[in-house]
């Protein structure tokens, strides 16, 4: 298990992937090539990697994503200290925050 800031990686067999998110299409790069898995929208920090790999992201922000990394990669972020991550499937979780008759992925 992984954890950089408001971001949770979680490594999980391949046969967890469920079939409905293997049928998205891959989330495009950055300008720089790379997988941003979460973007601060205040700050514009980016929890990123830069790998051979694919990001499958649900369409529904509150879940999870998956991340294959055939190579591994290595994950960065402006704040936090970088973290590598070894070949594999991984389902990405954002943090999540209750506001008033709603729950949303925190936004730093």
């Amino acid at each position: 298990m992984y954890r950089q800031g408001d971001i949770l990686i979680l490594p999980v067999p391949e046969e967890a992937v469920p079939q409905a998110v293997r049928d998205l299409p891959p989330a495009p790069r950055d300008s720089r090539g790379r997988m941003v898995l979460a973007l601060g929208e205040a700050t514009g920090h980016a929890h990123a990697l830069v790998a051979s790999g694919t990001l499958l992201r649900d369409p529904d922000p509150l879940k999870a994503d998956y991340l294959h990394l055939p190579s591994g990669g290595r994950l960065s972020h402006e704040e936090h200290a970088a973290i590598s991550l070894p070949k594999g499937w991984y389902r990405v979780i954002r943090q999540r925050e209750y506001v008033p008759g709603a729950v949303r992925v925190v936004a730093d």
